[in-house]
């Protein structure tokens, strides 16, 4: 591990400030950064200790709630307002790692996790995220795990995060402050698709900090679901998932939110897939049809290419569970 001095930042001023004084990182609970220190994919000369940070979770004027920061995975999946109004986000942290980690890991950790693609670990593997303009071995490789939505020839790998297809799916908005002021963006444009730039990953400027997530009023979230499908049972990476939240009237679907995780570049915001069941019939036959729209740009590598169907079955299944609806 290369040598590197650490700082424990009382406030986001600080923690700014701090890192504005060397090639630093940010430090959360550590759940990935530190497992890229060890493998020397990331070398950073200081560590801004940002735990300490507001790890509260509030109501907003608004109506919804505003998630610090620093608030451990545990303590979100574990909140009564997460449980009762938006479930699909308790339930994607409950299926995204052990007990042991999400007592460590803090939400702005989980949205800045780098992908887990083998050959981004790997420093005999050709890697554009890892070293800019090497290539990218998965793409002719064994690619089972990797993007079928979002990909480019220089990056193929996937989003891990679980927690983050909830979040594309509920709306949410994320708080930045950085050297220049505070701003808020949309989560769905906070990952960048990888083009010919797969290690810039997010739309933050350098020294930018999360410090919260906002998500909105949304009271049809109180009926949503998030599944996981994963080669085994025990904190595998998602092979598919679909975070899903579904308002119907009358035999008819009035408003809906979809995201994908285990099948893009980022957390996939499914828009075709909603456009496609807004306003139209709750039936298995329409939500087969929303996943085929959502779908049928996808490009997979060969090894991947059992997702798609993988995905339309998947999402059907949980929109069947919404509804009451099977095939």
């Amino acid at each position: 591990m290369t040598p590197f001095s650490y700082t424990r930042a009382p406030d986001a001023e600080s923690a700014i400030r701090l890192f504005g004084q060397a090639p630093a990182k940010f430090l959360g609970g550590g759940t990935n950064l530190v497992d890229l220190m060890r493998e020397t994919i990331e070398t950073p000369r200081a560590l801004v200790d940002v735990s300490g940070l507001s790890c509260s979770i509030e109501e907003t004027q608004s109506g919804g709630l505003r998630i610090g920061a620093a608030a451990k995975n545990s303590a979100v999946a574990e909140h009564d307002a997460v449980r009762s109004r938006y479930p699909v986000l308790a339930r994607a942290l409950l299926a995204g790692a052990s007990a042991q980690i999400r007592n460590m890991a803090t939400v702005g950790g989980n949205l800045l996790q780098r992908t887990r693609c083998l050959y981004f670990y790997d420093d005999a593997a050709r890697c554009n995220k890892r070293a800019p303009g090497a290539g990218c071995d998965a793409v002719g490789g064994f690619n089972r795990y990797h993007a079928v939505l979002g990909g480019s020839p220089a990056c193929i790998a996937t989003h891990p995060s679980d927690m983050c297809v909830a979040l594309a799916a509920l709306d949410a908005v994320v708080r930045v402050r950085g050297p220049h002021g505070e701003r808020t963006l949309p989560f769905t444009e906070l990952h960048r698709l990888p083009e010919d730039h797969p290690e810039i990953e997010t739309t933050l400027a350098p020294g930018e900090l999360i410090t919260a997530i906002d998500l909105p009023p949304l009271p049809f979230a109180a009926r949503s679901t998030y599944r996981k499908v994963r080669d085994r049972a025990s904190y595998a990476f998602a092979l598919v998932s679909v975070a899903a939240a579904l308002q119907t009237d009358g035999g008819k679907v009035t408003d809906v939110r979809l995201a994908l995780g285990g099948m893009a570049t980022k957390p996939w915001r499914a828009f075709k897939a909603e456009a496609a069941l807004r306003g139209g019939p709750a039936t298995h036959a329409a939500f087969v049809s929303a996943a085929e729209a959502e779908l049928a740009d996808a490009d997979p590598p060969p090894g991947a290419a059992f997702k798609i169907e993988l995905a339309k079955r998947t999402l059907a299944a949980v929109l069947g569970e919404l509804t009451g609806i099977s095939a």
